[in-house]
């Protein structure tokens, strides 16, 4: 697998439509891993825009993706200011050797839902969004730390020490016309493996909800304990 970090030039109108539009954003970035007569496989890639931007100010992309791109194949001119260096992620993490215990920083931009009567429902409230990601950790090999949450409420009681902000609703629409919309936040914070197995298809596959809207990617750097 590959990390990618790509920088859009806002003064291209096509740039600032995708940025708008999640899911155009997705149908463009899909040119750059299939001919233009072939669909872009499913699962090629994963990707979020970045909360923070480039020193030039520049909106930044981050991408994984399961081949290397060819960015000429975007086809628009100006669309592309800056692309950084491919990481090689089996090399620099050496996923296929992680064992349990190991420990990284992560951020997820996801979609926490639940599903009632057939439809999806997002999380709103802050702890409800902390229980998701603290479920997903147990489906996806591995568990986040605890903190002591005080309320004068209630007895004191141990929550995920994790950082949720970002709250937003992400509309695009489709080609046929189609609206479409989804609920996401933004994960911050550091955890701990305890299924290699499950973690490694998670960082492959994504997790959650929502992955051709910007969603589901995991991405970890090792802590400083653990490197």
């Amino acid at each position: 697998m590959f990390l990618h970090r790509i920088h859009l030039d806002p003064r291209c109108r096509e740039a600032r439509r995708d940025l708008s539009d999640p899911y155009q954003l997705h149908s463009t970035l899909c040119r750059a891993f299939a001919a233009p007569d072939r669909k872009c496989p499913e699962g090629m890639f994963l990707w979020r825009i970045e909360p923070e931007a480039a020193p030039t100010g520049h909106p930044c992309i981050l991408l994984q993706s399961k081949m290397l791109p060819d960015w000429s194949c975007i086809g628009i001119k100006g669309w592309l200011a800056q692309a950084d260096p491919a990481i090689d992620l089996n090399a620099r993490l050496s996923l296929a050797s992680i064992q349990n215990g190991r420990r990284f920083r992560f951020r997820l931009r996801a979609n926490p839902c639940v599903t009632r009567n057939g439809k999806r429902k997002g999380l709103l409230k802050l702890e409800e969004q902390e229980e998701w990601i603290d479920r997903k950790g147990g489906q996806h090999g591995f568990s986040l730390p605890r903190t002591v949450s005080f309320d004068l409420s209630e007895t004191p009681a141990k929550r995920v020490d994790v950082r949720v902000s970002q709250e937003q609703m992400l509309t695009g629409r489709k080609r046929d016309g189609n609206a479409i919309s989804i609920f996401s936040v933004l994960y911050d914070g550091a955890l701990e493996v305890t299924d290699p197995e499950r973690f490694r298809a998670g960082v492959q596959d994504g997790i959650g909800h929502g992955k051709s809207m910007g969603l589901g990617l995991l991405s970890i750097a090792p802590t400083q304990s653990s490197t």
